[in-house]
């Protein structure tokens, strides 16, 4: 990457003294946008936690969800902060890492669906064993969230100009290659889904339904139901949200903190906010521990496993 100058703006600036464009952001934070979305990840969080302590199963799926929303209810809560005081470094720091990490936790709880996908179709459509899609896809999911936390963080630490910009451009690097693994893996996840469907079908066609697919009594009773038809397509779109979320930030960040896309407010909430809170929101409402009967991971033996 090119040289990536670092964020200077003046000190003891207010609105009354300095230009917007002096500070952080460059532009007048929208007030009113951050604290929807303050409220709303707000409101999820407590819709995870109340369906976790509920139907008490899929405890690994509800941790990485409501760390997740805890994530943007912190990075969002530093934008307001911001409004208030621009050029205050702390929560331009804090929102930074916080909304940038989020997400890999919302992509963690998408994989660990799937294990619990292929249970409830059978075994016989998928190239490979249920549980590997989560042995494979998790500790990928891992991987996007300490290069995304490491280079936040570095980056963060050095936005001010009182460090070297060799650190900040490492900062930058290393948070642009972990959102460039997680839009990768993204990827890579959706191919397998959609191999997955096309074998289901194709199986379907050729063998016929009752061969097909798993005649176990647990799996025809999720499989039957409407909510299930509805819970796959919350999880695609959710999925493909999140995917388009990541492609922005890597697009943002391709010419580090001072690109132009940086500066469009607009694009921010629309590709970073809106995206992600209907990501959520779908990943609510079409609940896996519902609709899936909590089995989103555990033995491969069985769907009725705890997660």
């Amino acid at each position: 990457m090119s040289n990536v100058p670092a964020v200077d703006p003046p000190t003891n600036c207010t609105l009354q003294t300095c230009p917007v464009a002096t500070s952080f952001y460059s532009y007048r934070i929208n007030l009113a946008a951050n604290l929807a979305f303050l409220i709303l990840f707000s409101l999820l969080t407590l819709s995870y936690l109340a369906i976790w302590l509920l139907i008490r199963r899929g405890h690994t799926y509800a941790t990485v969800m409501i760390l997740g929303t805890i994530s943007e209810i912190i990075g969002y809560a530093g934008r307001v902060w911001s409004y208030y005081d621009q050029w205050n470094e702390t929560p331009y720091l804090i929102q930074i890492i916080c909304l940038t990490i989020a997400p890999a936790f919302y992509s963690a709880g998408v994989y660990l669906c799937l294990a619990g996908i292929v249970r409830v179709f059978g075994e016989g459509n998928s190239r490979v064993r249920p549980l590997w899609y989560t042995y494979i896809f998790v500790p990928c999911d891992v991987i996007a969230l300490v290069l995304q936390a490491a280079g936040g963080a570095l980056a963060a630490t050095s936005i001010d100009g009182a460090s070297d910009a060799a650190e900040l451009n490492t900062g930058v690097d290393i948070l642009l290659a972990g959102l460039s693994w997680q839009v990768f893996t993204l990827t890579c996840f959706i191919v397998l889904c959609g191999d997955l469907a096309w074998r289901i079908r194709r199986r379907c066609r050729a063998m016929g339904a009752d061969v097909a697919l798993s005649q176990d009594p647990e799996s025809v009773g999720i499989r039957k139901p409407k909510r299930f038809q509805y819970f796959l397509g919350a999880l695609a779109l959710a999925t493909i949200l999140i995917l388009w979320r990541c492609a922005y930030r890597v697009a943002e960040l391709n010419d580090g903190f001072s690109g132009p896309i940086t500066y469009k407010q607009g694009l921010f909430i629309g590709f970073e906010g809106v995206l992600i809170i209907v990501a959520a929101t779908l990943m609510v409402v079409a609940h896996p521990i519902v609709c899936l009967r909590g089995n989103v991971i555990g033995n491969s033996e069985k769907t009725t496993d705890k997660a």
